[in-house]
């Protein structure tokens, strides 16, 4: 019933962030997206490579996180069908696409996961799992650390603090610890370990209505307090921002708290963030295989422009490769300081270098 409940104003509050991006008023404080780009003498996005096919293959997940945008959790069904998982197999073959990065929910729960990993790593392609970590030490999936080193999968895992209270608040009582685990058994197989060639990447969230530090400082501190605390090591850190969107936005607006957060991040709007946004190198795949320009479009059920390919199964790479891209007041999300994005931190901090 508290599932069920919290679902509810989770897709209430993002129908009113599409109302709010379709009817909402402009005005010089608070302006759409388009209009902060040309007031800084920038075009229009439109994307300029797929360099990544990011597929969402559900949202059942063994969570139930503060700051989840996809509003997932256990009481979820949406899951991506055989049929859909071979036709994103079937663009990979075709296109020289390089990566194929798989999120959910919890995506190890679809059971075409492993599947569509074997399949993607036989064709050669780049593997991402975004791994919320518990799942790895959960029945019926404690051999996925040794499936994921198998295949050469790039961990990407969810670990908003190294502290377990912080952690806990945001992702539910006992995650932190279950976490810490299977940090452990990740390591022990070389994830995250010079030399390896198996990638450890953690994901931090801010809480509240927080903008994510520094990420190059950070990233020493969580390395050396989850060094000394726990003998965890990492590859690297991804600071991301959070955006208005399901139950982040939910809570935002039970708070009275969404202006405020919006017009902080359009004060701190960095056109240098622009080139690099995820959206422009990558078209997002939802479970039921239609397209979108990001995984934050998806959520919010913004769809490509209606001249464009709107399923995987009618996918045409020179075409999405240069496509126009819809966006809204969220996509400040992306832009501000730093930038934030699926590759963490858009510009290095003390440089205008591109991640």
């Amino acid at each position: 019933m508290q599932l069920s409940l919290l679902r509810q104003k989770s897709e209430l509050a993002n129908a009113a962030m599409q109302r709010e991006i379709l009817e909402g008023e402009s005005t010089p404080r608070q302006p759409y997206f388009d209009q902060k780009l040309r007031s800084s003498d920038l075009p229009s996005l439109r994307a300029k490579s797929i360099e990544v096919l990011q597929i969402n293959v559900g949202k059942l997940c063994n969570q139930t996180c503060t700051h989840c945008h996809v509003d997932a959790g256990p009481d979820r069904r949406e899951s991506m069908s055989r049929k859909t998982a071979e036709q994103i197999i079937d663009v990979l073959a075709d296109n020289d696409i390089p990566t194929l990065d798989i999120t959910g929910g919890a995506p190890e729960m679809n059971p075409n996961f492993r599947w569509l990993v074997e399949r993607a790593h036989q064709l050669g392609r780049r593997v991402i799992d975004r791994c919320n970590l518990t799942i790895l030490m959960a029945n019926g999936f404690k051999d996925l650390p040794e499936f994921l080193a198998e295949h050469e999968v790039e961990v990407v895992a969810s670990l908003p603090c190294y502290m377990e209270d912080n952690c806990d608040s945001q992702r539910g009582d006992g995650v932190f610890k279950r976490s810490i685990d299977a940090l452990k058994r990740l390591n022990q197989l070389g994830y995250g370990r010079p030399g390896s060639g198996r990638k450890l990447t953690l994901v931090y969230n801010p809480t509240g209505i927080s903008l994510p530090p520094s990420q190059h400082e950070l990233e020493a501190t969580y390395r050396d307090e989850l060094k000394s605390r726990y003998d965890i090591v990492f590859s690297e850190l991804h600071t991301i921002t959070n955006l208005p969107i399901s139950r982040f936005l939910d809570d935002l607006r039970r708070n009275d708290q969404l202006d405020e957060y919006m017009q902080k991040l359009i004060d701190v709007f960095n056109p240098a963030t622009v080139e690099g946004v995820m959206c422009r190198a990558m078209v997002s795949v939802d479970w039921q295989g239609n397209l979108f320009d990001c995984d934050f479009n998806q959520m919010l059920n913004m769809g490509l422009a209606p001249e464009l390919p709107q399923h995987i199964a009618d996918f045409d790479a020179a075409r999405l490769g240069d496509r126009s891209i819809r966006t809204g007041r969220h996509c400040f999300g992306c832009t501000a300081g730093c930038g934030s994005g699926c590759q963490g931190a858009v510009v290095k901090m003390g440089s205008q270098e591109t991640m």
